[in-house]
């Protein structure tokens, strides 16, 4: 079980992992070894609390296909275990920051004072550009 809050358990039966081989450097050890792990999530299909399910849904992430399955690659490790616990915590994380509320964006306007200063610095470089000119004799 993986634990998101405490209220909030992703069940280890909704996890499925496979082991790949992993991608870069690593000599001849690398085309023997499986080392990476995909973790796949079915979000659609998780007992995840339906406002958290439309939250992951709606996030624009690379990760997440058009079925609604989170894949996340983990092949930081060259153990196939630590690679395991890192794809977890990075769903956790992913998870965790569906759950943040953002805060609504409140518009602001400039102040008098700001657009008189703006106007007026305008005016100081249009001048000092106007001087810049050929000097005529």
């Amino acid at each position: 079980m993986l634990m998101i809050t405490e209220q909030i358990v992703i069940p280890e039966a909704e996890l499925e992992f496979q082991a790949i081989r992993a991608q870069g450097a690593g000599g001849q050890n690398v085309n023997k070894v499986s080392s990476a792990v995909h973790l796949r999530f079915d979000v659609a299909g998780s007992s995840l609390p339906d406002f958290l399910k439309t939250r992951l849904m709606e996030r624009r992430d690379s990760r997440l296909t058009a079925d609604g399955v989170l894949v996340i690659k983990a092949q930081r490790f060259r153990s196939q275990e630590k690679n395991r616990v890192d794809a977890l915590d990075r769903l956790k994380e992913v998870v965790q920051a569906a759950l943040v509320v953002q805060k609504a964006r409140r518009p602001t306007r400039p102040t008098l004072g700001a657009k008189k200063k703006r106007i007026e610095k305008k005016k100081q470089r249009g001048q000092k550009k106007a001087l810049r000119g050929k000097v005529s004799p």
